[in-house]
Parts: C-alpha cells; sequence; structure tokens
C-alpha cells in the first residue's frame, strides 16, 4: 500500500504544488521508500510509495504513453497479469507495477473497469484529453484500503481526495469517508456502487435476499487458500500476524503450506536456469512467468505476535508457530508502554471508536518491530468473525434471519473498524497488511451459506457433531479444516477449536483493565458528568471512550474530521452489553468455567 493525494478543480494548480507537498508529506508513513507529484491542467496527484510489487520500476503516479491518463493507486492488483492478457497486444506498459494495467483498462472499458479489479485499492485517475479534465476515484469492494473525499467552501469548485484524514483536515470543512465498492466521476459529479455482490442486499429490511445454499467444506476451504495464495504476490519479505486465535491461525497455515510451494518453484528455477546454461533457454510461456511473478524473496515463512506477559494470544501463538514451522518472533509490551503509545495511535487511526483504539495498540507496537526486521507485508485475519458471525454476542441471534443479517451489516461496516485498524496501524510504520478472508470469491462463497449452518450455542444448549466436535462460534471454518485432503492437519486441535477472543483481550486482560483505570484517573467525575454539553453526538458512555475522545479533539479539532468516525457498538436489542471487550459476553467466562 501507499498514500495518495488528489485533488481537481483548482486554478493554476502548479501555484498550489509546494502546498500540497507539504500536505503530502502528512503520509509519508504509508509510504517511505519514494515521492512524486504530477501537476496537471486542473489539478494535481500526490503519491508515497510503499515499493512491493514492480520495485524497481514502479514509482507513481504513472502516465500513460500518451502522456494523458495520470493514475495514482493505494494498493495491490492480484490479478493483473490476468487482466494484462485482455488487453490487446497494442497496449504498452512502461512498469512493472501490477497497478498499471488500471490505465489501459480506463481507455477500453471506461469506469466498468473498477468491477474487474481483484485486490485491495484506492485510486485516483486525472484523464487530461479532455476538456475539461476528467478524475474518476474508486475503493476496493469492502474498503481494505482508507480513502478520504473532501471539499472546501473557499474552493466551491474543488474536490480532494487522500488516503488519510490528516492531509484534508486543514483544507477541507465537508470530510467523508469515500464508500466502499463505489466509484466517482468528475464528469456529472456522480458517486456510484459498482460492487454488485450476490449477498449485498441480505440486510434489507423489506425483502431481504436470504441465503439457503449447505455449506461445501470443500469449496469453503479451497476457496479461502486460493485467496492466501494471491496474496503471497510479492518482491519483498514478508509475513504473518499469529495471535494464535483461529483466524490468523489458519492464514498462517495456508501460508506456510503456499511458502513451501515457493521454495520448492525457486529451486526448480534455479535447475532450470542451470540446465540453459548448456542447452539454451526455453520459451517463456505465461504459468512461467505468473510463477516467477509470484515469487518472494524470503521462502521461510516469519510469523509475529505480542502481548503481555504469559498473554493468551502469546501462548496460543507459541503453539501454532511450533506446529507450522514458521520462524516465530514474540513481542511482550508492558500496560505502560500501551499507554503510552495510544495519542499516536489515535493520531495514525484518527478515530476515537474505543474498539478500535483498544485493539490497534498492540497491533501498532508490533508493526514497528516487524519493519525494523525488514519486512513489508504481512497477512492478517480479519474479516472472518463479520462473515461468518464469530463474535460471541452473535449466539443471542434470535433467528438464522436475524443472524445473517447482523452478518451482511457487519461485513459492510468492516472499512470503518477492523479493516480501519488493520491499514492504519500498520501503515502507521510502512507495513502492509493483507486481509484473505475479504478475498471477492471467498465473500461469494461464505456469504451465501444457509445461516442455520453458522449459529451457534453455548453451555448446556450447545450441540455437538457426529465427530464431537461442538457447533461453537465459525464452526463451519473450524470443520472445512479439521483435515487436511490428504489426512495431514492444518492447525493443533487445540488452537483449531478455540474460543473466540477479541484482540484487545488475547494480548492480556490487564491491558483493558489498565486502559480504564488510567481513563479513571485522567477523567474527573465532574467532567464526566458534563460529557454530553461537550460532544451532544456520540456522546461518551465510559471515562475510557471520554479519554480517547477528548485526545482525538486535540489532534483533529475540526466538526469536519469527527464526523468521520464510526463507533463499533455490540447488539443491546439482543441483551449484549455495551462493552465490545470478548469478557463482557456472559458465555465468555462461563466457557472457561466449564473447560
Amino acid at each position: 500500500m501507499c498514500g495518495i493525494l488528489a485533488v481537481h478543480g483548482i486554478e493554476n494548480p502548479a501555484a498550489e504544488r509546494t502546498r500540497f507537498l507539504a500536505l503530502s508529506k502528512r503520509l509519508r508513513h504509508r509510504g517511505p521508500d519514494w515521492s512524486g507529484c504530477f501537476v496537471g491542467k486542473e489539478g494535481m496527484l500526490l503519491h508515497e510509495r510503499l515499493a512491493i510489487v514492480g520495485v524497481d520500476t514502479g514509482a507513481q503516479p504513472l502516465v500513460s504513453e500518451d502522456g494523458q491518463v495520470i493514475l495514482a493507486v493505494n494498493g495491490e492488483i492480484y490479478n493483473h497479469l490476468a487482466l494484462r492478457a485482455t488487453l490487446s497486444s497494442t497496449a504498452q506498459f512502461k512498469t512493472h507495477s501490477d497497478c498499471e494495467v488500471i490505465i489501459p483498462l480506463y481507455k477500453k472499458h471506461d469506469k466498468d473497469l473498477c468491477g474487474m479489479l481483484d485486490g485491495m485499492f484506492s485510486f485516483v485517475l486525472l484523464d487530461e484529453s479532455v476538456t475539461p479534465t476528467r478524475v474518476i476515484a474508486s475503493r476496493d469492494p469492502i474498503g481494505i484500503t482508507t480513502l478520504y473525499q473532501g471539499w472546501s467552501s473557499k474552493h466551491p469548485g474543488a474536490t480532494y481526495f487522500s488516503s488519510e484524514l490528516k492531509a484534508l483536515v486543514d483544507e477541507c470543512d465537508t470530510i467523508i469517508s469515500f464508500p466502499p465498492g463505489h466509484v466517482y466521476d468528475s464528469r456529472d459529479r456522480s458517486t456510484t456502487r459498482y460492487f454488485q455482490p450476490s449477498w449485498w442486499d441480505g440486510d434489507a429490511e423489506a425483502n431481504p435476499v436470504l441465503p439457503t445454499t449447505p455449506v461445501d467444506y470443500t469449496l469453503l476451504r479451497e476457496t479461502l487458500e486460493a485467496a492466501v495464495r494471491k496474496r503471497l504476490m510479492s518482491e519483498v519479505p514478508y509475513g504473518v500476524l499469529l495471535s494464535g486465535g483461529l483466524d490468523s491461525s489458519l492464514i498462517a497455515s495456508i501460508a506456510a503450506r503456499e511458502t513451501e510451494k515457493v521454495a520448492r518453484a525457486q529451486y526448480e528455477a534455479r535447475q532450470r536456469k542451470l540446465a540453459e546454461s548448456t542447452s539454451g533457454p526455453p520459451t517463456p510461456r505465461m504459468d512461467d512467468l505468473t510463477q516467477q511473478a509470484m515469487l518472494a524473496s524470503w521462502p521461510q515463512l516469519h510469523s509475529f505476535s505480542i502481548g503481555l506477559e504469559n498473554s493468551p494470544d502469546l501462548i496460543a501463538a507459541r503453539k501454532a508457530a511450533h506446529f507450522l514451522g514458521t520462524v516465530h518472533h514474540e513481542y511482550v509490551f508492558t500496560v505502560q508502554e500501551g499507554l503510552d503509545a495510544i495519542p499516536d495511535v489515535i493520531y495514525h487511526l484518527e478515530t476515537y471508536d474505543v474498539t478500535t483504539v483498544r485493539a490497534s495498540t498492540p497491533m501498532y507496537l508490533l508493526s514497528r518491530k516487524i519493519k525494523a526486521m525488514g519486512v513489508k507485508m504481512v497477512l492478517s485475519g480479519e474479516g472472518s468473525d463479520e462473515i461468518l458471525g464469530g463474535y460471541l454476542y452473535f449466539h443471542a441471534a434470535p433467528d438464522s434471519n436475524s443472524f445473517h443479517q447482523e452478518c451482511v451489516r457487519r461485513v459492510k461496516n468492516l472499512h470503518t473498524a477492523d479493516c480501519l485498524r488493520a491499514n492504519k496501524s500498520t501503515m502507521a510504520w510502512g507495513l502492509e497488511a493483507r486481509v484473505p478472508f475479504l478475498d471477492k470469491a471467498f465473500l461469494e462463497v461464505a456469504m451465501n451459506i444457509d445461516a442455520k449452518e453458522k449459529m451457534f450455542k453455548k453451555d448446556l444448549n450447545q450441540a455437538v457433531d457426529e465427530d464431537g466436535r461442538p457447533k461453537m462460534e465459525k464452526y463451519i471454518l473450524r470443520k472445512a479444516f479439521d483435515c487436511g485432503p490428504e489426512g495431514t492437519a492444518y492447525l493443533p486441535k487445540s488452537i483449531l477449536w478455540r474460543q473466540k477472543e477479541q484482540f484487545s483481550d488475547g494480548v492480556g486482560y490487564s491491558w483493558i483493565d489498565g486502559i480504564k483505570d488510567n481513563a479513571a484517573a485522567f477523567v474527573s467525575d465532574k467532567d464526566f458528568a458534563k460529557r454530553a454539553e461537550r460532544w451532544s453526538v456520540d456522546t461518551p458512555d465510559t471515562k475510557e471512550a471520554y479519554y480517547i475522545r477528548e485526545i482525538f479533539d486535540g489532534l483533529f479539532p475540526s466538526e469536519a474530521a469527527a464526523k468521520t468516525a464510526v463507533r463499533w457498538i455490540p447488539r443491546g436489542d439482543w441483551g449484549c452489553s455495551s462493552d465490545p471487550s470478548g469478557r463482557s459476553v456472559s458465555i465468555h467466562n462461563a466457557a472457561y468455567e466449564t473447560d
């Protein structure tokens, strides 16, 4: 991923170059490898690059051969080779960047190109061949990458885009989080949804589209394996975030298997080169080109975990890493180190949501350690809980229809919480996180499974299957990976069937307690009693929320900034606690008491 900043619809953009370069510099943590700027007739594109694919030639903004189409992209296009193959032989490429394919796709398909992309991306494309010049901007289907759009009353004809809020807050008095799965067109100032999956209307109040497809465990497993495989596209060292929970451990398991294949492919490639030294090279095939493009430079998988001393996640991650044979790196932090980092975390997250701040702080600290090792990309397990109803409060769903509707709502809002956390807490240090569970093909399979197959109960109401496995949260995912195609286990049973922990709980229960205690000391009873006078909208309901909001307002004092934040709250109407911690769900403690 990278950082992008764009403005369109201003007079004499060349005169604004210095000012926008300074604004783009606020995004440089996202792209420390190189900076680029293109000044057009009515606009400007700026780019801060994190080089992962096309490292040697992919500097941005990218410019078409005729100099008329200019592109700035944040993200990765996993199917770029397949898309190149659909273009005519006259399509010219100047770089090895996976993102350059967007330019000829635009010339051929206009903005319909967005639905053809398989990846995580936000981009702004400037077309200078038309009058007035045209801009289209788009964001990936789920919002894995971050993108904001803004407008300024001082420049009423201008539209601004940025990967992060901090580059817009001093320019714009109206800012929105650009909607995932949409495309903006300056020609008619429209923003339309291009992402049209079959499951999208499953949360509709009237006539929702509800799935009835029975689970196909083989299809579920193979689709996730394919999602991980395509995300290993990298020319730099990569690793996996491993909490020891189900989701990250499954991703690590699949990645370990795929990395072994990469190592074998590299060995075979070296053997072919030795053979060619005597017989000459064979004619290259597309399969060979694809394979070479997928090879990574660090063929032994490294895994990374973080937690307080003897935390549940550290212990479980250690066990999973040993089983998988990864090169494991374990980092221990203290509550005080976490507390000290919170202002920086909020600066990078650009939200005052309590859940996001809690979970992002250890991830932020871990990302710094990972980047210091020279790693630029990691795989992560976000999205599974939303897709499969894995949060413990889902046990309270009154029926399968309600369960499915809640899953759809949570997936649609991932960009406000888990995706935002995964993106910004890692990119604060120039580390890219890729999330296989949010693959379009996997979503299409998993979101169309009958919700009756996903529902679960606890305590005396919990059922077991014919193999004695508990029908717990995310049962169908666990069952799909209970045994490999050839009888080889993906994970130890104690990991595969481990109960869900919120990440902020799993790193050590005293972490959340420490934040609450710190907030209680920071926020007086008098100030807390007047909280509604200070914040009439999104009024903090705890001292912890007050403390976090206070820091946010100090960093981003504008009303426009505050309006972009969204709070993550469990279903109160299902009898769930407003505290998002997994421990606040009664079945969490009950499960451990009965073990």
